[in-house]
C-alpha cells in the first residue's frame, strides 16, 4: 500500500494514499486496534454527521459568512450529500471502543469531508477544524449525532416494523374471531378464552409498547449542538444553536429543538436511557409473545398442538422430519441481547465526570443495534411465522373439553367447594365433568346440560 505525508498538531502521520482522512483518523486506526473487525462505528451515526454538518455549514454561512463563504459551504453541503448517498463509506474505519466522547470519529468525518470538498472544488480550500468543525465540539457533535441516528432509527425503522407487526396480529385477530380455547395460567389449565381474545392481549401489548417508545422520542429531540467544549457555547456565535437545530430538523424532517440546558446534554444521557427503556419493554413484550407461539404450536403431537406455524425449513440434522419454531427463537435472542444492552446503555450512561460523558460510543452502538435488531426481526417475524399462524380447531376443542377448570362455571350453583370436589374426582377417576358432578350427585343431568356452555363463559 502507498501512503502520504499527513500532519496535526502532534506531527506528521502516514495515512494511505487513497484515503480522505487525515492524520487524526490515522492516529486513531493505529492506537485502537479493538474490534475493527466487527464492531466499527456505526453507519447510522456517520450518517448523522453528514446531516450535522451540512447543517452547520448553512448556519455558519448565514451567521459569519466572512469565514464561511458560499463557496466553502457549497463545498461543504455537496461532500454532505456524497457521504449520506454511501458514495464515501470506505472513509470511516475507526471502531466504537475509541475516546469515549467520540472526538476521533468526529474528525474522522471533518477530515472526509473537507478533503472530498477541496476534490470538488479543485483547490485545498478548506480544513477540517477551521471550516467543517466550524461553531462546534466533538462535545456535543457526538451527542447530537447520537440523538439523531437514534431518532431516525426509531422512526424510519423501528416503528413502521412494529406497525406492520401490529396489523398482521389485528388480521389474525379478526380471522379467528368465535373460535374458543382452554385459557392458561401459570402453565396450568384455566377457564375459556377466544383465540382473538388471547391475540388481542398480543396486539395492545405491543401498542402500548409503540406509546411508550413515541412518548421516549421528545427527549431525543433535544440537541445539545451549539454547547461546544463543556456547555458555554465558546466559539460558537449567538443564535447558532437555534439555528442548527432548525436546519437539521428541516434536513430530516423531525422536530429537533436545541437543548435548554448544553451543560446537562453534554453530560447526561438520559434521553438515550429512557428511550433505549422503551426498546427494552417492547423487547419484554415481544420475548413473551414469541414464547406463547412456541408453546401453543409445540408437539406437534405431544404438545399442545394448538396451532400451526409455518414450516420454514429442516429442524434437525439427526431427527428426519422434525421443524421447530426457529422464527420465535431468533424474536427471543434478539431480545435477550436488547436486555444486555440495556444494562451496558445505563451503566455507560451513568459513567463520565464533571461536563462530559466519555462513553458515547458505546451507548450509541448498543442503542442502535437494538433498534436495528427488533426492527429487523419483526420484520422477519410477521412474514415468516404470524402471517402463517392457523387455528388447529380440532386439538382446541379436544383440549377445550377435556379441561377440568370449565368447572368454574358450576362454582356460582354448587359453591367452591362442591366445585372443587369434582374437579378432583373427575381428574383422579378420569371421567367427564359431566360424569363427576352425576357421580357426586350435586346436579342431575339436565341441569347440568343447562349450566355448562365452555363458549358463553369467554
Amino acid at each position: 500500500m502507498n501512503y502520504r505525508k499527513e500532519h496535526d498538531s502532534m506531527g506528521e502521520v502516514l495515512v494511505p494514499e487513497d484515503a480522505l482522512y487525515g492524520a487524526q483518523t490515522a492516529r486513531s486506526v493505529e492506537n485502537f486496534p479493538i474490534g475493527r473487525a466487527h464492531e466499527q462505528m456505526p453507519t447510522e451515526i456517520i450518517r448523522a454527521f453528514g446531516v450535522l454538518k451540512a447543517a452547520a455549514a448553512a448556519v455558519n454561512a448565514r451567521l459569519l459568512p466572512a469565514r464561511m463563504t458560499e463557496k466553502k459551504r457549497d463545498a461543504i453541503l455537496c461532500a454532505a450529500d456524497e457521504l449520506l448517498a454511501g458514495k464515501l463509506d470506505g472513509h470511516f474505519p475507526l471502531v466504537v471502543f475509541q475516546t469515549g466522547s467520540g472526538t476521533q470519529s468526529n474528525m474522522n468525518v471533518n477530515e472526509v469531508l473537507a478533503s472530498r470538498a477541496n476534490v470538488l472544488l479543485g483547490e485545498a480550500l478548506l480544513h477540517p477544524n477551521d471550516d467543517v468543525n466550524m461553531s462546534q465540539s466533538s462535545n456535543d457533535t457526538f451527542p447530537t449525532a447520537m440523538h439523531i441516528a437514534a431518532a431516525l432509527s426509531v422512526t424510519g425503522a423501528l416503528l413502521p416494523a412494529l406497525d406492520a407487526l401490529i396489523g398482521a396480529f389485528l388480521t389474525l385477530e379478526k380471522e379467528n374471531e368465535g373460535v374458543v380455547k382452554c385459557g392458561r395460567t401459570h402453565l396450568q389449565d384455566a377457564t375459556p378464552i377466544a383465540f382473538s381474545q388471547e391475540i388481542s392481549g398480543w396486539r395492545a401489548s405491543l401498542e402500548a409498547d409503540r406509546e411508550m417508545i413515541k412518548s421516549a422520542l421528545s427527549p431525543l429531540y433535544a440537541l445539545a449542538l451549539g454547547g461546544t467544549a463543556v456547555g458555554t457555547g465558546l466559539n460558537a456565535p449567538a443564535g447558532f444553536d437555534v439555528l442548527v437545530a432548525e436546519e437539521i430538523a428541516k434536513r430530516t424532517g423531525l422536530p429537533f429543538v436545541t437543548a435548554d440546558n448544553k451543560f446537562s446534554a453534554l453530560t447526561s444521557k438520559n434521553a438515550l436511557v429512557f428511550a433505549h427503556g422503551a426498546l427494552k419493554a417492547l423487547a419484554a413484550d415481544l420475548f413473551k409473545i414469541a414464547n406463547d407461539v412456541r408453546l401453543l404450536a409445540s408437539g406437534p403431537r405431544l404438545g399442545i398442538g394448538e396451532i400451526l406455524i409455518p414450516e420454514n425449513e429442516p429442524g434437525s440434522s439427526i431427527m428426519p422430519g422434525k421443524v421447530n419454531p426457529t422464527q420465535c427463537e431468533a424474536v427471543t435472542m434478539v431480545a435477550a441481547q436488547v436486555m444486555g444492552n440495556d444494562a451496558t446503555v445505563g451503566f455507560a450512561a451513568s459513567q463520565g465526570h464533571f461536563e462530559l460523558n466519555v462513553f458515547m460510543p458505546v451507548i450509541a452502538y448498543n442503542f442502535l443495534q437494538s433498534c436495528r435488531l427488533l426492527s429487523e426481526v419483526m420484520d422477519s417475524f410477521r412474514t415468516r411465522c404470524v402471517a402463517g399462524i392457523r387455528p388447529n380447531r380440532a386439538k382446541m376443542k379436544e383440549n377445550l373439553e377435556r379441561s377440568l377448570m370449565l368447572v368454574t362455571a358450576l362454582s356460582p350453583h354448587i359453591g367452591y367447594e362442591n366445585a372443587a370436589r369434582v374437579a378432583h374426582y373427575a381428574h383422579e377417576k378420569d371421567v367427564s365433568l359431566r360424569e363427576a358432578t352425576l357421580a357426586l350427585g350435586y346436579l342431575d343431568g339436565e341441569r347440568f346440560d343447562a349450566l355448562f356452555h365452555p363458549e358463553e363463559m369467554i
